[in-house]
């Protein structure tokens, strides 16, 4: 059954892990899709899976001039869109300590202001009725060694959502977060990390999730999806996709 014929979609951070689970998903389902990516090697990677049913262009979301450039393609291309997936982010372990203004504006600069001028471009091209997530972070909420920035960036992020959906209620446009925790994704969401300290981020996400496992893109891409278009009641709200970790659950 094609579920989402007809539908055209837009996926910031697209080209690998979380997006690209969510882009096949709506691929496989009928919809078209543009999915931006930062890195040229994913970019051409993704082209290469996803073949001619997706449009896969190279994006940088902490470049103003590159959202400009998206909107222009996504109106071109498209003209009326469906459903936005912003899911570009960075994540860097740095103690506070060793945060310079460089690292700090960076994780802001594609978390945050990307994020929002991303929205502010596309916005218009939206169906009413249609309908934009964002993807945070369980550590948008407490407070992690080493992701002071992150966190504050995601959680800043999750304040916007809160206003895009009411400014977007006029419109019909549902606004909401999928907060994901440990995800087996080719970078584990943070950047920089060695084989080593990979594997060992790995063994302590699985020590901590009251599930004792990571979960998967498809997974999240199903909390996606379900928010676009199943969940018609529901905007401004966040769901975690985390095991259990963000609910402090207690495991004997």
């Amino acid at each position: 059954m094609k579920g989402y014929e007809g539908k055209k979609a837009v996926i910031t951070g697209g080209t690998h892990g979380m997006g690209m689970a969510v882009a096949k998903s709506l691929l496989a389902g009928g919809a078209e899709v543009i999915l931006t990516g930062r890195n040229l090697k994913n970019v051409e990677d993704a082209r290469r899976v996803l073949g001619e049913q997706a449009y896969v262009i190279q994006s940088d979301v902490s470049l103003l001039e590159d959202i400009d450039t998206l909107g222009a393609y996504v109106a071109e291309r498209f003209g009326k869109i469906d459903f936005v997936h912003i899911n570009a982010g960075i994540a860097t372990l740095e103690p506070f300590t060793e945060v310079t203004e460089s690292s700090y504006d960076k994780t802001f600069d594609v978390n945050t202001k990307g994020a929002f001028f991303t929205v502010q471009r596309l916005a218009p091209f939206i169906r009413e009725g249609g309908s934009i997530i964002l993807t945070s972070s369980v550590a948008d909420e407490g407070g992690t060694p080493g992701m002071s920035v992150y966190g504050a960036s995601k959680a800043a992020l999750r304040s916007l959502a809160s206003g895009f959906a009411a400014e977007l209620l006029p419109r019909g446009i549902r606004v909401n977060v999928v907060s994901p925790g440990f995800i087996n994704t080719p970078t584990m969401g943070v950047a920089g990390f060695s084989e080593s300290e990979r594997a060992a981020f790995e063994k302590l996400g699985d020590q901590i999730t009251p599930m004792k496992r990571h979960g998967s893109p498809e997974e999240v891409a199903k909390a996606v999806l379900f928010l676009a278009f199943e969940a018609t009641y529901t905007t401004g709200a966040k769901l975690t996709v985390d095991g259990g970790l963000g609910q402090r659950l207690s495991v004997e």
